[in-house]
C-alpha cells in the first residue's frame, strides 16, 4: 500500500519530569519523556499505531464490498482562537 504523508502539529510542553507531548489534530494521541527527543520519538511511535490499527478496522469493515477510495484533503488555517 502507498503511503502518504501529512503534516499535523506536534506540541510539547516542559513537565517536571520532562516532556509531554501531543497532536493537535489527532484527540489522544499523546506521550512524555525524559527528554524532548524520547517525548518526540514516543509521539511518533503511538501516531503510527493509531493509524495502523485505524487503517485495520476500516479493512474489516470494508472487507469484500465494493467500495470507492479517493483523496480527502482538507484546507486548514493557522489563525488562532481569540
Amino acid at each position: 500500500m502507498d503511503r502518504t504523508t501529512i503534516a499535523f502539529t506536534a506540541v510539547f510542553l516542559r513537565a517536571e519530569h520532562g516532556y509531554i507531548g501531543f497532536v493537535e489534530e489527532l484527540p489522544g494521541v499523546n506521550s512524555e519523556g525524559r527528554t524532548i527527543e524520547e517525548a518526540r520519538a514516543n509521539l511518533w511511535s503511538l501516531a503510527a499505531v493509531v493509524f495502523d490499527e485505524e487503517r485495520a478496522r476500516s479493512k474489516d469493515l470494508i472487507g469484500g464490498k465494493e467500495v470507492v477510495r479517493e483523496p480527502f484533503m482538507v484546507a486548514l488555517g493557522r489563525g488562532t482562537a481569540a
